[in-house]
């Protein structure tokens, strides 16, 4: 669960935050000892070293930087902590830290760090464990310079034309396909269709393009630094035709709600949204979405969650709420944090006492984390339909296990989720940034084991199958057309309570369209282009976002 800002979020900890308790002193029945000459001695701290099996607290070694950073913290205002180190420290700092806060710490083989640079010591640092399906059970070990981490975690607003892209191979032959595009974005004002395949980017060829000079033109088009940068794309459409258009880049705010409609079906009126990232600034389209549910007497209700990474968890508490209501949230729990066996009760990282997240039923006032005293709105469901692919993450998932919870029936329509019951708490050391995992959440019921993503089944054997339609992405038809794919089986199944016999579409096949590509030698060197899109996405939006625990105004 990744934090914006390290002022604002209770678990965005700095290293100046995460100091623990360190050595003791002691006391002798004998006098001291006079020495000569009769000036006090300062106690010389022992070097460092490793030990196999023994850990002295991180508090030890936590901030000595073999390159400290020197000055002021452009993003907290503070003196950075470091102090002179040394390589040893920070590696000591990291196995020490793993081993009080990992989830799975007991798991993680304990080497001698001499033998690793700092990054590559810290990669050794996690479970070598697989799920039951044979995935690695630690998929979301990771670091990012600290620098860039702030500025993809605190920047709201920014530079891009209003793609939201399905991303492919980052390599020849690459693939890269419009999912949808923002709403008032130059990509929407000049009419790029869901399914849009990316063909040539100012006359370089996307998928087949393997020199440095065509990959450097590529990222600097794709990935604008700042407004008004002109790109000229060509894409293959779905009927098979081609676009060209060129692009000024913008300032991009993105809308996570989007295409709230109500549709009318043999069972009555269902609802349906698009909903894109539990950000703060989507609570009053929320809001407004469910009272204008409430107000069409809607008795069935279609989340299309297929893009949503995650996002903050008090949003996903309060949307689970709109839909459950009341009577089914009175006194449950939306999810709580499990940690370590160290840590029953307290939390290892912020030291304050492990308390459930409850399902919020106020509009809650984000910049001063406080209840107003407006009620949200409901529909007090018994059932929902959730429209899902593998970048449905996180607190999205967290959504379908806290109704899940509440014996609220999840139809999951779709594919198999990413599978994120995990979190952890970014933390900064000598101009790093690390993630390891340290909690997972858990529902009213107790259940987390979602590793390997919640999965539709005719008929659920496992907790982690939910009743649904596997339906391939259909990316022949908008979002929120009734005959799109996956929105037109959630409405049979509504219907009917069974998938409908041809639960896939042709247009999904648009996605790895690499025709043309000619450089299939494998022994030559491929160059990929960056993707700081996809680094926010894997350090910021995919998580879950805790926050302070959210108080009544007073």
């Amino acid at each position: 669960m990744i934090a914006f800002k390290y002022s604002t979020i209770a678990f965005a900890v700095t290293i100046s935050l995460l100091t623990g308790c360190g050595g003791g002193g002691g006391s002798s029945d004998n006098p001291p000892v006079a020495t000569t000459p009769s000036t006090p001695t300062t106690p010389v701290e022992t070097a460092p070293k490793w030990e196999a099996g023994i850990y002295e607290p991180q508090s030890r070694f936590i901030a000595k930087c073999e390159n400290p950073r020197r000055g002021t913290d452009p993003f907290t205002g503070d003196a950075y902590p470091d102090t002179q180190g040394s390589a040893l420290e920070e590696k000591l700092w990291l196995r020490s830290w793993t081993n009080e806060t990992y989830l799975w710490y007991d798991e993680v083989p304990d080497r001698d760090p001499a033998n690793y640079s700092i990054l590559d010591y810290f990669d050794l640092l996690k479970t070598n464990e697989v799920t039951a399906s044979g995935n690695r059970k630690d998929q979301f070990h990771g670091s990012i310079d600290t620098a860039e981490y702030n500025a993809l975690s605190q920047s709201g607003i920014s530079s891009g034309y209003g793609f939201n892209w399905k991303q492919g191979s980052v390599t020849v032959p690459r693939w890269r396909t419009v999912n949808f595009t923002e709403p008032n974005s130059p990509a929407a004002t000049a009419n790029v269709p869901r399914g849009a395949v990316l063909k040539r980017v100012n006359g370089i060829d996307y998928i087949n393009d393997n020199t440095q000079r065509g990959v450097d033109i590529l990222n600097a088009a794709l990935f604008p630094d700042k407004p008004s940068i002109v790109t000229n794309f060509e894409f293959r459409l779905p009927d098979d035709s081609s676009l060209s258009v060129d692009l000024t880049s913008s300032d991009i705010v993105l809308s996570p709600v989007q295409n709230v409609k109500v549709l009318d079906s043999q069972n009555g009126r269902v609802g349906y949204f698009q909903f894109n990232a539990f950000l703060t600034s989507a609570q009053q389209d929320l809001v407004d979405a469910f009272d204008s549910f409430v107000e069409q007497n809607v008795t069935e209700l279609v989340i299309d969650l297929r893009y949503n990474g995650g996002g903050r968890l008090a949003l996903a508490s309060q949307l689970s709420y709109m839909v459950a209501g009341p009577s089914q949230t009175n006194n449950a729990i939306f999810e709580t944090l499990r940690f370590n066996d160290k840590s029953p009760s307290i939390n290892p990282v912020t030291r304050e006492p492990i308390r459930p997240t409850p399902f919020y039923d106020k509009v809650i006032d984000y910049s001063e984390s406080e209840f107003t005293d407006v009620q949200l709105p409901s529909l007090s469901l018994t059932r929902v339909y959730v429209l899902t692919t593998d970048a449905t993450c996180s607190a999205s998932e967290a959504v379908m296990n806290a109704l899940r919870g509440i014996d609220v029936e999840v139809v999951q329509i779709g594919s198999r989720t990413c599978g994120k019951p995990f979190g952890f708490y970014p933390t900064d050391n000598c101009g790093e940034t690390y993630f390891t995992i340290q909690f997972q959440g858990v529902n009213n019921k107790g259940f987390g084991d979602y590793a390997d993503g919640f999965r539709p089944a005719s008929t659920p054997n496992f907790d982690f199958e939910l009743p649904g339609c596997r339906v391939e992405d259909d990316l022949s038809k908008s979002l929120g057309d009734p005959n799109e794919g996956m929105l037109s089986a959630a409405l049979h199944y509504a219907a009917t309570g069974s998938c409908p016999e041809v639960a896939s579409s042709n247009g999904s096949a648009l996605i790895e369209d690499t025709s043309g590509f000619e450089n299939a030698s494998s022994d030559k060197k491929l160059i990929p282009i960056e993707s700081p899109e996809q680094r926010r996405k894997t350090f910021i939006l995919h998580n879950k976002i805790d926050q302070p625990v959210i108080e009544k105004r007073k």
